[in-house]
């Protein structure tokens, strides 16, 4: 079991690299990405974004998809947008928090 859980967690990590293209907070610390799944070297992740409207859906997807297929066991990757539980301000990590701070913007 220790081995699914750090090959999940390389991904997790390798989704810090992605980010957001509002703000350069990473799409893991924005609180966008809700789980990664890896299978026989297809990665599934669920995710979703901060508004239904959002005007970067196909950028942060396409991103997202780019990254994972650098990895050199990732044969292919299937991203499922969901919309509930939906995103909130709760969702940023303690670092998002602190960058939308230094730049004036609320995370409240």
């Amino acid at each position: 079991m220790e081995t699914v859980i750090s090959s999940v967690q390389k991904y997790w990590d390798a989704l810090r690299e992605v980010m957001d293209p509002e703000f350069p907070i990473s799409v893991v610390d924005m609180g966008l990405i809700y789980e990664i799944q890896e299978n026989k070297g297809v990665i599934n992740v669920t995710m979703t974004f901060t508004a239904v409207g959002c005007a970067c859906v196909e950028w942060i997807q396409g991103d997202i998809e780019n990254r994972l297929l650098q990895e050199p066991e990732v044969t292919a990757v299937n991203i499922q947008v969901v919309w509930d539980p939906p995103w909130t301000v709760e969702r940023l990590s303690p670092e998002a928090r602190e960058k939308m701070k230094h730049w004036g913007v609320s995370s409240r």
